[in-house]
Formats: structure tokens, sequence, C-alpha cells
């Protein structure tokens, strides 16, 4: 691994420059970001509109919920792709690069992925509504808690495509009308703590594996425990480190594709932590917002991506439509 590559992976951004900066400070912020998402496909974000504290009280009530009796969480099972809301057990969803599946369900009864999750979807839409647990005892405020956090991070969606609109020399709303409904996810993720030998015994054992995202951007929150890898320019996998008060953007391969590529979505994974005492690797928490396109977008080569015609690399096609279709092989 280069030094540099190590560089352009773990890239800081300060985007408070770009919320309240200057006109000069918000296009060298925001072509910054486009040049982290042209090179990596990950940036790291902080100077954001959250607060540690309130950062804290998301984690804190994140395991509260994972904490509910496993009969419990059941009851508010993830059912379909369309919906894509509600609680994965451990081993039900296998993230991979591949897209066969059958293929995807050998893999996952080989190696399944040891973390659990609840989806989160925008609060109000016909015919798909969130599974809530029961707000008693210490979950009083849940549902208030996430739908806050859900709008806050609507929020940052639209301004980070601003910044990328910036970046691309489009107008600086040009994403506006396909980012405006809110059709995200919001999820909560768990890995449970688990035996070091876990990984000594099934040398292909990860707690997340190995796959890209699927929409515009995602924005992940993790705490300290480690384990997140990125997938380098050469092919090797990096370590991203979690960084205090920092919010980890990445690319999906919705904007890849939208960007006719001149964004990358890079592959990464979460993996065996670093080694510390004893012999049980701690529970792992982190919380991701994957952003979209409104689901009825329908998604074409942004302008300054392509010259004529002829040099789109993709077909149009309708934003609920891909991602349904990626949902369905994965669970």
């Amino acid at each position: 691994m280069e030094p540099c590559e190590l560089l352009i992976i773990r890239k800081l951004i300060d985007f408070s420059r770009f919320l309240d900066g200057t006109p000069k400070e918000r296009k060298e912020t925001a072509q910054a970001i486009l040049h982290g998402f042209q090179t990596a496909g990950f940036v790291y974000l902080k100077g954001l509109p959250i607060t540690p504290e309130y950062r804290k009280h998301l984690f804190e009530t994140s395991a509260k919920y994972f904490r509910l009796p496993i009969d419990t969480k059941m009851s508010h099972c993830w059912t379909t792709p369309e919906a894509n809301r509600g609680y994965s057990a451990p081993g039900r969803e296998k993230t991979t690069t591949l897209t066969n599946i059958e293929d995807v369900k050998k893999l996952r009864d080989a190696v399944p992925d040891l973390k659990e999750s609840l989806e989160i979807g925008r609060e109000g839409e016909a015919g798909h509504p969130n599974h809530w647990p029961v707000e008693e005892g210490e979950l009083v405020g849940f549902k208030k808690t996430m739908i806050e956090f859900h709008d806050k991070c609507k929020y940052l969606h639209m301004e980070v495509m601003r910044a990328i609109a910036v970046g691309l020399g489009i107008d600086e709303h040009w994403f506006d009308n396909f980012t405006d409904v809110g059709d995200n996810t919001l999820r909560l993720l768990h890995y449970p703590e688990v035996k070091k030998d876990t990984f000594t015994i099934n040398p292909g054992q990860v707690r997340a594996g190995a796959h890209s995202d699927y929409g515009s951007i995602t924005l992940l929150f993790q705490d300290s425990r480690g384990g997140l890898q990125v997938q380098s320019p050469t092919s090797a996998f990096v370590d991203a480190t979690p960084i205090e008060d920092t919010c980890v953007v990445n690319a999906g391969d919705l904007l890849a594709r939208w960007s006719n590529d001149n964004i990358k979505s890079t592959i990464h994974r979460v993996v065996e932590p670093p080694a510390g005492d004893g012999d049980v690797y701690p529970a792992r928490y982190s919380i991701a917002y994957f952003c979209n396109p409104n689901f009825k977008s329908h998604i074409e080569a942004i302008p300054s991506t392509y010259k004529t015609e002829k040099d789109k690399k993709y077909p149009g096609i309708n934003s609920g439509d891909y991602l349904v279709q990626r949902l369905a092989t994965t669970y």
C-alpha cells in the first residue's frame, strides 16, 4: 500500500466550510469531496451539525433496541425489498459483490455475516410502515429520536449532493428534485461480541462481507471498535480507522452509474477488529444512513459527465426499481 493511497482513503474534510463558508471555501470543499469520491469513493467529514452529545444519545438508544429479547425483535421482522424496513437477525443478510441469488445463499450458509440490524425508512410512506418497538422502559422516546435523526441525515444528503454538483460544475441545486422526498434508509447495526477463535476456525469469516452500497451515498457513523476496511485503488483492503466526531461518507453504485463512472463506488467490509486483551472481541455498533434518489426518479448520466449520447455507459433506469433488484439479492 502506497502512503498516498492511505491519505486518499483517509481524507478528512471540514464540511462546515461548505455549509457556512465563503464562496471560495464552499468551492474548495466541494472539489475536495468530489476528488475523494473520484479517487477512493470514500471521505471523512467533520464539522457536521451533529454534536458529540447527540451522537452519544443515538448510539445509546440504538444499543437499547438491540438489548430487547430476540422474540421481540423478530416481531419487527424485515419483510420485503419493496418495504426495506424492520429487523434482520444475525445471518439473514449477506453483503457481497455476488449477484446470483443461489451463489449468495451458498456464501451465506458457509460464512454468515455476524451482525443484526434495524431498517427505518421514511415515516409515512403509504403501504410501508416502519416497525417501531413498544415504547416502555428504556425505549421511551425511541421513535422520536430516530425520526429526528432520519431528517437530519436527509438534510446532510441534500447538502453533500449539492457539494457534488458544485464539484462537477453544474447548478448547485441540480440534485434537489432527486433528493427532496427522502426515500432513504436509516440502519441501526449491532455486531455482537464474538470469540476471537471464530476467525481462526473459519478463515473466511467476517462481520460483514465485502460489498458496495447500492444508492447515491452512505453516511456512516461508527463507534471506536474498528474493523471497517475499504478497498484501495490497488485492490488491497485498508483500515477505515474511526475518527472521533466524524462521518464516513462513501459513494454508492447508483451514483457511480449516474456519474457515468466519473465517481467510484468502492468495495468495503467489516472484518476482525484490532486485537485486544482477552479471548472475545467486544460488540461493535454503527449507524448507517443509505441515501437514494427519490424512488420515482429516472436516472441517466449527469450533465458534464459525458460529451455525446454515445459516451453514456448505461441506459436510464428507475431508482426504486434498481434498489429493489439489488436488495432482493442479499436477503
